[in-house]
């Protein structure tokens, strides 16, 4: 069990706008941060992170909660388990009252499968040959922790020995099951590369094979700790110098960003054998590079960088692409000795826009005038995704490409389009009463003041959330909205008192109307009870008695 002492040390050693924009892109809104929620289907955000409050909250489906309830929520864990991927993520050494923990138990498997790895490159010649051949230094060897995997006996023998949990094993990806219920290794027979998550964190391992598998690379599977879509590989060692530097290169495999560090672009980092996705924007957006593609250009690596040039500049991003033509490749190029080259090639990249907009139109006979429609459609349903200015600057672009006049693009495009609600204004009385809650949750102390004189009953639109503040209920996700809403304000004292006798004198003012007409009630008793009101209490209240 994890002790209580070591929760609340992790709680507040965390950033929650660093801990959610690790998995969602966070834009500035004042204070705060919102994003699209990713618990709900939505087009406009209403997801607020508040770094003031180390909460979220959701205004569409009402979930919130700090760092650790949103690690349960969105990578479907319980509470050990987000505490302790947390721990993991940010390096904490978490303090147990009784055994090591399911993540700390991951951990020392995958650092001494990774040693394993590493002693065996060194036992193994073609594996060492290979990487000589392909230029690979011994400083960069040791530097990226590569190593080598033989037969599946081999690995299961070396985790037996070592007295290593194979259900372990399974779990962070290095064994897996057979149809007969035998482990085997998931990687055998390969040049192992170490994947570190963006905080240096040991999470799983990439595979070259150096025999005819038709797989040339495989990875790790998806685990607790490892997903290759929001990982890329050698952030750990390139940040430094992507925050210092506002540039990021992005190649297509680990050979590539070994070769790159190994030249001096220390900026350089990989996918993990799949596409730049949405999942890579958060760590893309840390520092705000600008992005540098560096694909081959063979069909592939059209492919790919088309697809990741279209989701970069709708997201935004300033950079481009650099496409190595006719059989060149980068690390090949940097082993032959031709850093500078390579480096020439990377001063003058091909913005995303103008990228996509050619590759677009060559898609397209435009000669043909029913083939020059389709290119202008497809062209125009792009332009679409970025921002009104942007899409301006380019149509000159479009308009040469496809010979067409730029009068016509501009007649095409329809007038901005919002998907964003009218915003309903809320009203005086919901403020009011808002802003009362949002104070007793902020300053609980004047609950235990207050007890005797305030009551739901004075609320006409909020009485269930003043009585989750009056039971003490104060963690209630409910309420959690409430402390990040800016509209809302943390009365003084004062203020909230003259608030409460306002909602008092009204509800006088309703209890004589209702006493009224109350057939219920004698007359004598009717006539006491209004009496009352009107001359005891309400004069009270309004020479500021809150009674």
């Amino acid at each position: 069990m994890i002790s209580q002492n070591s929760i609340e040390t992790l709680k507040s050693s965390l950033d929650i706008v660093d801990v959610i924009g690790n998995y969602l892109e966070l834009k500035k809104a004042g204070a705060n941060f919102k994003a699209n929620c990713p618990f709900h289907g939505e087009k406009t955000a209403s997801f607020v992170v508040s770094p003031s409050k180390q909460i979220f909250h959701c205004f569409g489906c009402g979930v919130g909660g700090d760092s650790i309830k949103f690690v349960m929520d969105y990578e479907k864990l319980n509470y050990p388990e987000a505490i302790e991927k947390l721990a993991s993520s940010y390096n904490f050494s978490l303090e147990y009252t009784k055994g090591q923990g399911d993540f700390g138990e991951s951990k020392r498997v995958l650092e001494a499968i990774e040693k394993f790895y590493i002693k065996n490159l060194d036992l193994n010649k073609n594996a060492k040959k290979y990487l000589q051949d392909r230029g690979v230094y011994s400083s960069s060897i040791e530097e990226f922790g590569l190593g080598f995997v033989g037969n599946s006996s081999s690995v299961i023998n070396f985790l037996n020995s070592s007295m290593l949990p194979l259900p372990k094993a399974q779990d962070v990806g290095v064994v897996a099951i057979g149809d007969n219920g035998s482990p085997y290794a998931r990687l055998v027979e390969r040049i192992t590369f170490p994947i570190y998550s963006s905080n240096a964190n040991l999470i799983g391992f990439g595979g070259r094979t150096i025999s005819n598998h038709p797989a040339k690379y495989i990875n790790s599977p998806q685990t607790k700790l490892f997903n290759k879509s929001r990982v890329l590989y050698g952030y750990h060692r390139a940040k430094d110098k992507i925050y210092r530097d506002k540039r990021i290169i992005i190649c297509e495999g680990y050979l590539d960003v070994i070769m790159f560090h190994q030249a001096g672009f220390k900026e350089s980092v990989a996918t993990l054998g799949t596409a730049l996705t949405n999942e890579h924007i958060p760590l893309l957006r840390k520092g705000e590079p600008q992005i540098i593609l560096a694909y081959d250009g063979d069909k592939a690596g059209l492919e790919a960088g088309f697809r990741a040039s279209q989701m970069l500049s709708a997201s935004g991003f300033d950079g481009g692409i650099v496409l190595f033509r006719d059989g060149l490749d980068p690390a090949d190029m940097i082993a032959n000795g031709k850093a500078d080259e390579v480096a020439k090639i990377l001063r003058t990249p091909k913005k995303f826009i103008s990228f996509v907009i050619e590759k677009m139109a060559q898609n397209y006979d435009i000669n043909n005038p029913i083939e020059k429609e389709k290119a202008f459609n497809e062209i125009n349903r792009y332009l679409h995704t970025l921002s009104p200015i942007v899409r301006e600057s380019y149509l000159p672009k479009v308009a040469s490409i496809l010979s067409i006049s730029s009068n016509i693009i501009t007649n095409q495009i329809p007038k901005e389009t919002s998907n964003t609600p009218k915003i309903t204004k809320i009203k005086k009385e919901d403020i009011t009463e808002l802003s009362i809650i949002k104070t007793l949750i902020e300053i609980p102390s004047l609950i235990d003041n207050l007890i005797d004189t305030i009551s739901s009953n004075l609320f006409i639109s909020h009485k269930n959330l003043l009585d989750i503040v009056l039971k003490g209920e104060l963690d209630n996700p409910n309420l959690m909205g409430l402390l990040i809403d800016e509209e809302l304000t943390t009365m003084s004292e004062d203020e909230l008192q003259k608030s409460l006798i306002n909602l008092k004198l009204k509800e006088c003012q309703q209890k004589i109307i209702s006493i009224g007409r109350d057939n219920s009630i004698a007359y004598d008793k009717k006539s006491f009870l209004i009496r009352k009101l009107r001359v005891d209490i309400i004069p009270r209240l309004k020479k500021g008695e809150l009674v």
